[in-house]
């Protein structure tokens, strides 16, 4: 996927102003885990059940679509912001690029699509610490929005070492569950093979939501303004690895639970139905990917809080605080009584989040090529030609509307 990324004469990493957001660097293989870690979150927990309706193979060939397609949104975004000189979030780059609108639809998309991640995650680390413990669903929700919390507040270069350590443990719980799922004694193949087409488009949305990774690309590029040229084939691997993980989890819960049996966070139910050891494994695994999504995407709110609304600076604690309490307390609220569930909060997330950073990222780019300050060390070619662009807005801006007359029941919904 990624031979179409054209080289072009390098930029050096002093043409980059910090601007409010401060510069800290990220290597390669952080940049990759930090992907892969806000790409495993709740979107992969939730497409077992999102899916079980319609069936695997329709899932799987939607988890490929949708990340091909938003790998290229990514790459318009991360063209879009090697070529501004001074270091900005999303919004800031929307305003540049497309006007005050492209800033306010980005900075409204960046918001609901975190709120709905965070609140999902306090739902889901509730759920999944309760049944692990037994401890009250309130006490499990605050040991792992706390130690995450504190996290978050010590800045984008933690977030990156963090995450990488816990992906890693991320990547071989899946693993293992995957191999005990196919030779797990109640395995049954033909689940895999079942399918039913009516519930393809609203499926979409839940395989959308799993990659909605746009926002990401500022906070990456920032942490790679140093060494520009590690930025687009660190993307690549890590949408490679989410792609193939994303796959897994549905593959291995249809492969040993009966599809009406699913609950919202699949792991729950790929443990129970392998046995004892998997059933921690699996937990163990969801609070994994919960928390690996929770911190980057915390920390990217805060980056597009504080340069939405052009505060000082996203380290002073006075600032940074306040805004966490905020973007922290809302969700906690939300998901601790119960008022959003799991899955609602990623399925209305992924139609129009996705839709909105799937989209304009064509007309950020389309305008960075020809009003940008600086010319990066590679752009990417064949990525952004028409026809994939116009396949984008068909896609996404299609499935948008299909949540809108789905919503008022003249469609068939997806679970």
């Amino acid at each position: 996927m990624g031979e179409n990324i054209n080289k072009t004469s390098a930029a050096p990493s002093s043409v980059y102003e910090e601007g409010n957001l401060k510069i800290e660097k990220l290597t390669a293989n952080q940049v990759i885990f930090i992907i892969v870690g806000c790409g495993i979150g709740s979107g992969a927990l939730g497409t077992a059940y999102g899916a079980r309706l319609g069936g695997f193979p329709i899932i799987a060939f939607w988890l490929i679509v949708s990340g091909i397609l938003t790998l290229a949104s990514m790459y318009y975004v991360a063209e879009s912001t090697l070529r501004t000189r001074r270091m900005m979030q999303l919004p800031g780059l929307a305003e540049k690029y497309v006007g005050p609108i492209g800033r306010i639809l980005v900075f409204l998309a960046v918001v609901i699509n975190s709120f709905s991640c965070l609140i999902a995650y306090v739902n889901g680390s509730g759920d999944t610490i309760a049944a692990l413990t037994g401890l009250p669903r309130i006490v499990s929700i605050l040991i792992f929005v706390l130690p995450a919390a504190f996290v978050t507040y010590k800045g984008l270069a933690a977030v990156g070492k963090i995450t990488t350590h816990m992906t890693i443990l991320m990547i071989g719980t899946i693993i293992v569950l995957t191999v005990g799922s196919i030779f797990a004694k109640d395995a049954d193949w033909s689940r895999l093979a079942r399918q039913d087409w009516t519930y393809a488009i609203p499926m979409f949305n839940i395989a959308a939501f799993s990659y909605i990774g746009q926002y990401l690309v500022p906070d990456l590029a920032r942490g790679c303004a140093h060494n520009p040229k590690q930025l687009a084939p660190a993307m690549l691997k890590g949408q490679i690895i989410v792609m193939i993980l994303l796959i897994m989890i549905p593959l291995g819960t249809f492969l040993v639970a009966d599809p009406q049996d699913f609950a919202q966070v699949a792991t729950i139910t790929w443990g129970r139905a392998i046995g004892q050891w998997a059933f921690f494994t699996a937990n163990i695994f969801a609070l994994l990917g919960m928390f690996t999504s929770f911190l980057p995407i915390t920390q990217t709110l805060i980056s597009n809080i504080v340069d939405f609304f052009n505060f000082r600076s996203d380290s002073d604690p006075k600032i940074r605080i306040p805004i966490m309490a905020v973007g922290i307390g809302i969700p906690f609220i939300l998901g601790a009584t119960g008022m959003v569930t799991f899955i609602d909060a990623i399925y209305f997330s992924g139609t129009f989040a996705a839709a909105i950073m799937a989209i304009l990222p064509i007309f950020m780019i389309n305008s960075a090529r020809k009003n940008g300050e600086i010319e990066p060390v590679w752009n990417c070619g064949k990525w952004a030609s028409k026809p994939i662009q116009a396949l984008m807005i068909i896609m996404y801006g299609g499935s948008a509307l299909y949540a809108i007359i789905g919503a008022f029941g003249f469609l068939p919904a997806g679970w």
